[in-house]
């Protein structure tokens, strides 16, 4: 069982190294092509790469199955393509509004900035009736505090840079995903939820793609590294991974794990682009993941006390 944990442990810390390392790509991505033309072709490479890990998988499970399991299949199918499709344009969103924080602030902020949806989800919470522990409210002030030392000058109080604002409608987008996620997943298959969210964003992304840009072929092209690996390795390979990764690992301690993304996020900006954060920024950065982190190691000692 130790070494399942292990591996558990193992494949969503690289989902998350996946998952920093995205934001430089997305970082880059931009200086080729626009936003909405980033996300849509993103989404569709996505979508792409999930498609034959579903194909596979189900020829494999239908072997197994009786009539009657085929049949609620197909409905539980239906169902999952109209969670889907609301996963989607919420999903679409949030992913935009990401990458135009990108095109004014570093790949390291708006990741840590993004992470503060963990924050916004019990605040959420509220309004469907779910009561929020003072420790997540003590973790929502030190969030605080950390977001003023990543994102405010001194010198200049209340001078507020523009993309650290989109990032943070994207974080509260975010914490809406998360929030339809836990009401749709237990009733839909997470794969093909997924799927059709990366489907249904996709497609929208390249409406706006052609209604509020001039899409280049060549401009594409150029950016087809920084895309593949956005849509690819982000949405497609650490998706699976993430799902895999769950299914021997407790959920404080995935959560605990997956957190890293934004620290890995902060290295690669650095060490791929030299973007060096500066003193102040890397203290705020430093107290928002012990915010986001402290939740998460103390719903692991409680347990660990039950057992």
């Amino acid at each position: 069982m130790e070494r399942k944990q292990l591996r558990g442990a193992i494949l969503l810390l690289l989902t998350a190294f996946i998952w920093g390392v995205a934001f430089v790509a997305q970082t880059v991505g931009l200086e080729s092509v626009g936003v909405f033309t980033f996300s849509g072709v993103r989404m569709l490479l996505g979508a792409a790469a999930l498609l034959p890990v579903i194909l596979i998988r189900d020829r494999i499970t239908a072997r197994k199955m009786t009539v009657e399991q085929l049949t609620e299949r197909k409905k539980n199918d239906k169902r999952t393509m109209l969670y889907g499709a609301i996963l989607g344009v919420v999903f679409c969103v949030a992913s935009n509004f990401q990458q135009y924080s990108l095109l004014s602030s570093s790949p390291g902020k708006v990741a840590f900035i993004t992470a503060i949806y963990i924050f916004f989800v019990p605040l959420l919470g509220l309004f469907l009736g779910k009561r929020v522990p003072l420790l997540t409210w003590i973790c929502i002030a030190l969030g605080g505090v950390g977001l003023y030392f990543l994102c405010i000058n001194p010198a200049e109080l209340g001078a507020i840079n523009h993309g650290d604002i989109l990032a943070l409608i994207c974080s509260i987008a975010f914490a809406v995903h998360i929030l339809l996620i836990e009401r749709f997943a237990p009733n839909a298959d997470g794969l093909k939820l997924s799927f059709v969210q990366f489907v249904v964003g996709g497609l929208i992304g390249c409406i706006l793609m052609f209604i509020f840009e001039d899409p280049n072929w060549n401009a594409i092209i150029e950016a087809a590294i920084p895309l593949l690996y956005a849509g690819v390795m982000s949405c497609g390979v650490a998706y699976t991974l993430q799902i895999i990764g769950q299914k021997y690992t407790e959920s404080a301690l995935a959560s605990l794990i997956m957190c890293m993304e934004s620290v890995f996020a902060v290295l690669a900006a650095a060490i791929l682009l030299s973007d060096v954060m500066s003193a102040r920024e890397t203290i705020g950065c430093v107290i928002m993941f012990v915010a986001i982190a402290l939740p998460n190691v103390m719903g692991m000692i409680q347990n660990r006390r039950k057992k």
